[in-house]
């Protein structure tokens, strides 16, 4: 297939209007949608921005190549775009893009189309070609260039073919190079959608280590799934493992080697330093066990802060699953039991599955088990379980299993150290003697004789404080829960207040719901408020975020806050400040009006469980007005944009 037969001449956009990032995204979604290849720019434009808050696919040098891979696509295209100005695309280097290729992929799209858009990317590194796109300047030079340049490939990969049975038989088994070196190293290249940054930063270090005379093998884990795997041999031979990905990769098989771990894009950009330092051996040796035994992996920039902070992630990730799932079926079971009567077999039933005898059950082992995983590897896993059920049963609660967690996770990395000096011969019992028996013991024994009581005499005394809150003091917390909803949406602050309030729920006996009405409003507002401006304000607002704010109803009502987030990065300070108000009025009026919601999530849907459904939903309401009413009154209209 030829790389013209997706880049279709009727969407190129030879003189790109656009200013900002966003506007660039809009018109080339616009271009796209005109031509009928996607059947939902909203949802398309959702997935791109999503791509791009994971890292910015303005990949330097002039080009961004912003792409998503969605049932949104009728059909594979490239939408190629130019601006003579440039535009802020906060693209790696820092410079403004000029050429633009916005990548659209069904989600059912064919090996072929995958193929041919892995091939467009690879010829995005070669500085010759970018200069001739640049002067070209209709559509149909543009298309004469990529035929051209796919042809002189395509001959290129046939006289390489012919050169050798064997080759041809398995070409990927071919290393990059020169075969007289002795240096070697091998790669993994992986982006989130395995389109584009995948094959360029493959590219980009064949490329780099031609020029450096190193031998190199990179296996790509595109959207066709791994490729040119790496072998046992090849790894055991190579001097470094270069891990260039922005996903998950199989890392148990780099066990013993030194690995260098870095984003995909510092493939692209920063070929040479990635093989100079995997062929030194300058990076930490990787355990399979869990961490590499060095501090950081190199390149890993990570503050402490953000470290705890993804830990904790991974745990109550884990966690919000039996959350939801229980929560739903306990909520249904109260409003079951205000009809049937507390004797009746389902209410019965249901407050079984989701209560404390099931689902409610495991959330704290299960909290402080995948927290501990996350420090310490799966050693720490069972430690941090047991550690989270000794806080449940002590009435240390969410404090206590969130010590737990940390605690066993960091007990493993301390073990690792100890045994550490032990013979080669003793590995084998690491795993499945020493780190059980000693991780549990340490854990246990911490938590029996020190952070149980601890946090016991906490946790009974936030509670004891909180029943004891005047109304203004209640109406201050509540301002404060509903706010920190609104902050980053689904971030640090948003998950500190719901954590928070999920921690006062269960330690109550799932019965103080007063903080779950707080943060509930506080997380219901900014969608709402979105939604309603966005219908009521429609020339501050651009048609396709207009469509995109009729979504955020159904998104609000259900508590889903991070339906505001697209509205939130393209114009953060109008949006989250408005939203942060609305949010910090509802989690207000909620205490201000004593309203106890039983249940950790579902929105709308359980409002009539809450002690008064008709002020909760006042509460949402008011908050989302004010929120919209702000907002819309703000922005400027879209012309003045």
């Amino acid at each position: 297939m030829k790389i013209t037969d997706l880049m279709i001449k009727e969407t190129m956009i030879m003189n790109l209007k656009a200013t900002t990032k966003e506007a660039a995204i809009d018109e080339l979604i616009a271009s796209l949608a005109g031509s009928g290849r996607i059947n939902d720019p909203v949802q398309f434009k959702e997935m791109i921005l999503l791509r791009e808050a994971q890292s910015s696919t303005g990949i330097g040098g002039g080009i961004a190549m912003p792409h998503a891979k969605t049932r949104a696509v009728n059909e594979a295209t490239v939408v190629f775009a130019k601006s003579a100005a440039g535009v802020d695309f906060a693209s790696l280097d820092e410079e403004p893009a000029q050429l633009f290729f916005m990548i659209a992929a069904p989600e059912g799209a064919g090996n072929m189309h995958l193929r041919t858009l892995a091939s467009l990317s690879r010829l995005l590194i070669e500085s010759e070609f970018i200069e001739a796109l640049m002067k070209a300047s209709t559509p149909d030079e543009v298309s004469a260039l990529f035929d051209a340049k796919q042809a002189e490939q395509e001959a290129k990969a046939k006289e390489k073919d012919n050169e050798s049975e064997s080759v041809k038989q398995a070409p990927e088994r071919v290393i990059t190079g020169n075969p007289a070196s002795s240096s070697f190293v091998v790669a993994v290249t992986a982006c989130p959608t395995g389109i584009a940054h995948t094959f360029m930063a493959e590219d980009a270090l064949k490329k780099k280590a031609l020029e450096m005379g190193v031998n190199i093998r990179v296996e790509t884990n595109g959207s066709e799934g791994a490729q040119n795997v790496l072998t046992e041999d090849e790894i055991r031979r190579a001097s470094g493992v270069i891990i260039a990905a922005d996903k998950n990769v199989e890392m148990a098989r780099f066990s013993g080697k030194p690995v260098l771990q870095r984003p995909v894009s510092d493939g692209i950009r920063k070929p040479e330093e990635l093989i100079t330092k995997a062929m030194n051996g300058d990076a930490p040796i990787y355990r399979s066990e869990g961490r590499s035994s060095g501090d950081a992996p190199a390149g890993n920039s990570s503050s402490i802060g953000s470290k705890i902070y993804k830990d904790l992630m991974n745990g109550i990730s884990h966690m919000l699953p039996f959350v939801v799932g229980g929560g739903i079926l306990l909520a249904i079971s109260f409003l079951f039991e205000q009809v049937a009567g507390v004797d009746n077999p389902l209410v019965k039933l249901l407050q079984t599955i989701g209560g404390g005898d099931g689902a409610f059950h495991f959330l704290i082992p299960i909290l402080a088990g995948f927290i501990a995983l996350s420090i310490g590897d799966r050693p720490a896993l069972m430690p941090g379980m047991v550690g989270g059920y000794m806080a449940l049963n002590s009435n240390a609660g969410f404090l206590g299993g969130l010590a737990a967690g940390f605690l066993a996770g960091y007990v493993v990395i301390l073990l690792r150290k100890v045994f550490a000096g032990l013979p080669k011969t003793l590995d084998g019992l690491k795993p499945i003697l020493l780190y059980p028996v000693f991780s549990l013991l340490i854990t246990g024994g911490i938590m029996f004789y020190l952070f149980d009581p601890v946090f016991s005499w906490i946790n009974e005394g936030l509670i004891d404080g909180l029943n004891s809150l005047g109304t203004s003091n209640m109406i201050i917390l509540g301002i404060i829960l509903g706010g920190m909803m609104a902050i980053d949406m689904g971030g640090p602050f948003n998950k500190a207040a719901y954590t928070f309030a999920i921690g006062v729920f269960t330690s109550s006996g799932n019965t103080n719901g007063l903080m779950m009405a707080a943060v509930m409003a506080g997380g219901m507002v900014p969608p709402l408020a979105i939604a309603l401006a966005t219908t009521f304000f429609k020339n501050k607002f651009t048609e396709t975020e207009r469509k995109s704010g009729v979504t955020n109803y159904v998104l609000g009502l259900s508590f889903i806050t991070e339906g505001a987030i697209p509205f939130a990065a393209a114009d953060p300070l109008r949006v989250l400040t408005s939203c942060i108000i609305g949010s910090a009025v509802a989690g207000g009026l909620t205490q201000l009006w004593n309203i106890n919601v039983p249940a950790p999530h579902g929105g709308i849907f359980v409002a009539a469980l809450s002690s008064n459904a008709l002020l909760f939903i006042l509460a949402v309401l008011i908050g989302a007005v004010i929120s919209g009413l702000t907002l819309g009154l703000w922005k400027k209209p879209v012309k003045a944009n």
